[in-house]
């Protein structure tokens, strides 16, 4: 992933491109720290693969499916949300002292790939530290990745 791209790229393990999509990173920029609201650097892996076989839309709240299907009535119920939508892939640092480990830990920061609302802009940087796509695209990501998924954010 390029934050300065701001763009997925999935590739094969020999460097092959197989789909690239626009994304939406840290709004405060790269970083690592606790509370900092910046996207972490470094390598990752998909921990844990949440949302598999649900609606396209469907809202989740601490990783977990609320029964809502986000609309723009619900936005407006509830300005300012977070949304998390359609699926999460919720990485993991690999690098002890740089994303892993106290103060530092992607995982314990809770930073997840997921879907967002389709009118948030993408290709520049306005999330909390996760990484957002369109809810399509993430669908499309989650169906070809899984726990264990390397993941390289630069």
């Amino acid at each position: 992933m390029d934050l300065t791209l701001q763009c997925l790229r999935l590739e094969t393990e020999g460097g092959e491109l197989v789909a690239s999509y626009p994304v939406s990173t840290g709004l405060n920029g790269p970083g690592e720290n606790d509370g900092s609201g910046c996207t972490p650097r470094g390598e990752h892996y998909i921990r844990a693969s949440i949302g598999a076989g649900l609606p396209v839309g469907t809202v989740f709240r601490a990783r977990r499916p609320t029964g809502e299907t986000y609309s723009s009535e619900l936005a407006r119920q509830h300005p300012g949300r977070d949304w998390i939508l359609s699926r999460i892939l919720w990485l993991c640092g690999r690098e002890w002292g740089k994303n892993r480990g106290p103060g530092v830990d992607t995982f314990r920061r809770f930073i997840y790939i997921h879907g967002t609302p389709d009118s948030e802009p993408m290709g520049m940087p306005l999330s909390h530290g996760c990484v957002r796509m369109r809810n399509e695209d993430i669908i499309d990501l989650f169906d070809r990745v899984g726990p264990g998924t390397a993941v390289s954010i630069r």
